[in-house]
This record gives structure tokens, sequence and C-alpha cells, in this order.
């Protein structure tokens, strides 16, 4: 066997499974090298607590079963982060908030005994925004993760996944778990230049995950790339409940890119925010990379239900009546060191009326419908993830408000989602753009997405890591 690590922090996941699948490495020696570069990067804030013995212990167990002959999984022996609000039984589930540090889950989320069963080694639990309410990714109670594409100054990791995708975009984790409520996986990833997979609700049980917004809350991938993506939502989905969406075992099935077809591009006059000089200038290089690659690009220019600002208002008030209702007895006490930012938040959910609660609940299954026929069930929808890419951080965290207004809407319509890394900035900084497509069509999405990556990713840059000694 030979023992080897050159790169491997760059490798995609499937890389890294193929090169323990065929005994070119062992999973242990894969899991080392991560937790080596964990231990060498504290300053980059990526995680709130790192597993080191059970790791190895799961990497051994990986490997002893393929010394047996069996894979459990295409994934099996690789490495993986999760975001500090998925729970595992008897360590600390924070959900990046100081007024949990005494709060140890009792059981192991659904997601983690998914994982565990494909074979996979859980590396710690990642940083997050606190309680997951917000998307630039800051949290000055626990710590913000540094953005690794700027080693000089700070700026937004994104949100509220923000240690899982810096995790993955310095090398610390192949791949990773975050979650996403109103655009905090596609979020972090278009700002670290990864690939962030938000499912269609109700495809992977949020069971044993500290909650924001129950009837939001979404677990998916992020990702070095989209096969990668696929291959960790194929895990984690959760068997058909009669609700329709069964697509499991099609997401079981190898990822097969389609060919360029036809696809629908948000017309610019209804984007909710408008884009930064260098956001535009890559849109545009998007738009013509596609159409240079094959690709049909229809203009789309929704009717006033579809608006996608108002569909991520509505969103938002989801967000905040519910939260109100899980995090407000925090809020209203004093003695409690929530961020300020996140206190207001929370409390204003307070000032929601139940009727106007009720009323954004029962309009989203009439917004999925007309949704899909709008755009057909084999449409898919191109359109920005954010109007900037990552600022420098800023103490009321309002600099990133255009990132809700472009990315909640997949939430409130519970389409599936996908953020793909397009290129830079002026201030070099990752810009992605995000599909999406209707209800249960995770795999026609996961396809496209597929299909289309290679004419985005023009320019395959990695961050300069040596600030962090990696």
């Amino acid at each position: 066997m030979r023992e080897q690590s050159e790169a491997l922090c760059f490798q995609t996941a499937r890389q890294i499974a193929h090169l323990i699948a065929t005994r070119q490495i062992t999973s242990r020696a894969v899991t080392q090298y991560f937790l080596d570069r964990i231990a060498r990067s504290s300053a980059l804030n990526a995680f709130t607590v790192v597993f080191p013995e059970q790791a190895l212990a799961a990497a051994d167990a990986a490997d002893s079963a393929l010394d047996t002959g069996h894979s459990l999984s295409p994934l099996h022996g690789v490495p993986v982060a999760i975001k500090d609000n998925i729970e595992i039984a008897n360590t600390l589930a924070s959900a990046g908030s100081l007024s949990r540090l005494t709060a140890i889950s009792s059981a192991t989320s659904t997601v983690v005994q998914r994982l565990q069963a494909a074979g996979m080694v859980i590396l710690g639990k990642t940083q997050m925004t606190e309680f997951a309410f917000g998307l630039s990714g800051q949290n000055p109670t626990r710590g913000t993760p540094w953005n690794p594409w700027d080693a000089k100054q700070q700026r937004a990791p994104g949100g509220s996944s923000s240690g899982a995708a810096v995790a993955v975009a310095a090398g610390l984790a192949p791949i990773a778990v975050g979650g996403d409520t109103g655009g905090s996986i596609r979020a972090p990833a278009s700002l670290n230049h990864l690939v962030g997979f938000k499912p269609s609700s109700g495809l992977i049980s949020v069971d044993g995950v500290v909650p924001l917004a129950p009837s939001l809350d979404v677990l998916g991938p992020i990702a070095r790339d989209v096969d990668d993506a696929h291959a960790l939502t194929a895990i984690m989905a959760s068997p058909s409940t009669g609700t329709g969406l069964d697509i499991q075992s099609e997401l079981a099935s190898k990822l097969l890119p389609a060919t360029p077809g036809t696809v629908f591009v948000l017309d610019q006059g209804a984007f909710p925010s408008a884009l930064s000089m260098g956001t535009r200038r890559v849109w545009d290089q998007v738009l013509v990379n596609l159409h240079a690659a094959g690709w049909t690009l229809e203009n789309w220019a929704p009717q006033a239900e579809l608006d996608i600002g108002q569909l991520s208002e509505c969103n938002s008030m989801i967000i905040a009546y519910e939260g109100y209702r899980q995090f407000g007895h925090l809020a209203h006490d004093p003695a409690q060191l929530l961020w300020k930012v996140v206190r207001h938040r929370i409390l204003a959910g307070a000032d929601i009326s139940r009727d106007a609660y009720e009323h954004a609940i029962a309009q989203r299954a009439k917004a999925a419908e007309a949704f899909t026929r709008a755009i057909g069930l084999s449409g898919v929808l191109l359109m920005p993830v954010s109007g900037h890419g990552a600022l420098p951080l800023d103490d009321e965290d309002t600099h990133h408000a255009s990132i809700g207004q472009f990315s909640r809407a997949g939430n409130y319509l519970g389409t599936p989602a996908i953020a793909l890394p397009a290129g830079f900035d002026e201030a070099q900084m990752p810009i992605g753009v995000q599909l999406l497509s209707p209800v249960s069509t995770d795999m026609h999405l996961l396809k496209i997405a597929s299909a289309m990556a290679p004419s985005l990713l023009l320019d395959a840059r990695k961050p300069a890591l040596e600030r962090w000694g990696l």
C-alpha cells in the first residue's frame, strides 16, 4: 500500500474516496492529514470542536471494513465536517451561541447516523452564525471564521454555515454538511468559491438539529464540485414519507450530466438588489460563457406573485416568527450573552402577527405551484446568489443584505437550489450564481448543474493559505 497525501487538501471527496477504495492510502492517513491541518489553522476559527480520537477510530473501522471487502458508500472512509447545530450524543451543540455552552446532546441526529452508516469520518463541528440567524457569517461572541480568500482583511465568510465553508475552502475538510433556512448553504459556498446545494424541503431529515425555523430548515452539502454534492446528498437523503418526495433511489444512481439545453435567466429588471460592478462583470461573462457552450438562455420576468424579492420577504417573516418562538425567552433575558444583532432579530419576531405568519405559510404551496407552472417541471432558473462578493465585516451586519434578497425565495418555495462558483470580483473575492428548479426535481437540477459547471469555473485558483501555516 502506498501512503500518499500530496495535495489531498484540494482533492474532491470522490477523489479521496477512490484513493481509499483502491488502497492507495488509508482512511486513517487521510483523517490524520486533515486533523493536522485543522490543528495548525486555529486562526481561521473554522471549528468549534474537533473529535480526533473518535475520528481516528471511525477511520480505522472504515479501513477494517475494506479489509473484509465491504464498502458502505461512495464516500466510504472520507472525512466530513458538520455544522455546530447538528447533534451528536454526549457532545456540545451550541448552535453558535454562548447561551448553549452547557447544551450537551442526549441523542445523535438522523443525518449523523446516516453519515456514520455510510462509513464516513466526522472530523468535528464547525462555527456558525448564532442560532443560524444571518447570512454574512459574523459571530462576535463565539468568533467569526476568517474567509481564506483575503489574508490581509477579515471579510464575511458567508453564513450561517460559515465554518463549514471555510473548512472546505481552506482544505481542512474535503466536504461538509451545512444548513439552509434562508440561503445559509449557498451564501458561504458562493463567498468561498464552492458548490452549495440546498435540497427540496423534506428530502433530508432535520431530526436532531437545533432549529431556527422548523418549517424552513434544510440540511445540505458544501463541496468542491457537483459530483461531491450529489454523493453526500444521496447519503443523507431520507426515505420517502409518502409526501411524493421519493427520489432517494434516484439520487443513489450515478450522476450523468445533462447536455446543454434551455435555461431560464432571471430578468435583470426583476433583480431584488443591484449588482456591484465586479459582480455584474461576472454575471455578464457567465451568460456569454453559457451561450458559447451551447446553452439556450431564455429571459424570465416573473409575474407579481413570483417576485423574487417579495418571496424572500415572506421567507424572512417566517424565520422571524418561528425564530422568536424558539429563542425569544433567551433574547428577553439580559443575562444571556447574545450578540446584539441576533438579539434584535429574534425580538423583531414578536411584532409579527399570527395572521400574517399563517398567511405566509399558506401561500407557500401556491407559490411553489405557480413557479412550476411558470418554468415547467423540467425548467431551471439561473440567477445571482448575491449582489456582491465578501465585504469587510460590519458591526451592524447590514452590508450583506442582498444575499437574503436573492436567496430566500428558494427556501420559501421549498425548491432545490444550488450555488456554483463563477468568478471573482474587483476585490478578487469569489462570486457565485445559483440555479433553482421545481420542488422534488433535485436530481434533474444536479444533472443540469454538473453539465453547466465547467462553463462557469474558468478560473480554478485556490486561496493563498501561507498566513495560516497551511
